[in-house]
């Protein structure tokens, strides 16, 4: 395969399906890379002393695939030995143990591919609109991330 049949690529889904870790980390696979990282955000079942039942996602989704491919970018500039980038984000119901996020890189080598990794879930939870319900046993709560920007700029 010529490196030219495997021009670097990025993948973004937002989809309220279960997500698979096989076909997010198949897609970044590439010959000319020697390691792919993978982030799984998944549903825990406690909160603070409380039982969460499951979590619920909603995103502006026009607005939160632009902003993934700002990170894309953003990736793209820092690390330009990343050859491929997958984040693909679950909306609805998430039950406990499954993934709300799953984000591959993939690289070369591994020291840029795992800052890569770390980059993307970090930026995402700070400037993706995506907003996260968590619902327990009696009560939900609607959870802000400590990372985002427009969360903080009131405070």
């Amino acid at each position: 395969m010529e490196e030219s049949e495997d021009m670097p690529k990025d993948f973004i889904k937002l989809k309220s399906e279960k997500l698979s870790v096989d076909e997010v980390s198949e897609l970044v696979v590439s010959p000319y890379c020697g390691a792919v990282s993978l982030f799984i955000g998944t549903t825990r079942n406690n909160f603070e002393g409380k039982k969460v039942i499951h979590l619920e996602y909603e995103a502006y989704t026009s607005m939160a695939e632009t902003e993934i491919k700002k990170i894309c970018r953003d990736v793209r500039q820092q690390w330009p030995s990343v050859k491929h980038i997958a984040v693909h984000h679950r909306l609805g119901v998430v039950p406990i143990t499954e993934a709300s996020v799953i984000i591959a890189v993939s690289s070369p080598h591994r020291a840029e591919c795992l800052e890569a990794v770390m980059y993307c879930i970090n930026t995402l939870k700070a400037s993706v609109p995506i907003w996260k319900k968590e619902i327990y046993e009696d009560e939900y709560s609607w959870k802000e991330n400590k990372e985002c920007f427009w969360a903080n700029s009131e405070k």
